[in-house]
């Protein structure tokens, strides 16, 4: 009896080996230093109010174990059969989709940390701008569009006939 319980995340301690939760349960049941055990490669802070499945092993109630926390708040719904997402309380998301990988920062970066090449085997579209922390490349179009230089009877070449776009 009570070996398993249902709960509700009151605090997270996120800096031992093992994050250390305090959570309440029964009416009135408050009970900390509970060990989360996480899927391996895969770590999250959750927010309080977030729900959780508890253990306590024997049936004793002054230590139990985590083996599982969700949070409806921000649960991504709508995903086909099969598929798998990563996502937080932001709404970003790294989306395992039947057609393909989806990326969402939501509107905040994407970035690729200790990435010395990008390859891809396709296509690179952008829709916006291509920065190289130098130039853009919409500045080496102005250049190549605009120039001119000296002609080979004196004065000065027409711009290019053919503009880069």
């Amino acid at each position: 009896m009570l070996m398993v319980a249902r709960g509700v995340l009151r605090r997270v301690d996120d800096q031992s080996r093992l994050q250390v939760l305090q959570a309440t349960f029964l009416k009135g049941e408050t009970r900390a230093g509970l060990e989360r055990f996480q899927q391996y490669g895969y770590t999250a802070h959750p927010h309080p109010g977030a729900e959780l499945l508890s253990l306590f092993l024997g049936g004793n109630r002054d230590h139990g174990v985590v083996i599982a926390v969700d949070d409806r708040r921000y649960r991504l719904t709508g995903l086909a059969q099969g598929e798998v997402a990563v996502h937080d309380d932001q709404g970003q998301k790294v989306h395992l989709t039947r057609a393909g990988i989806v990326i969402d920062g939501v509107g905040n970066p994407v970035r690729f940390v200790n990435c010395p090449d990008l390859y891809t085997d396709g296509n690179l579209h952008v829709a916006g701008e291509v920065n190289d922390h130098t130039s853009t490349m919409q500045a080496m179009r102005d250049t190549y569009n605009d120039h001119n230089h000296g002609g080979d009877s004196g004065g000065k070449t027409s711009s290019a006939r053919q503009k880069m776009r």
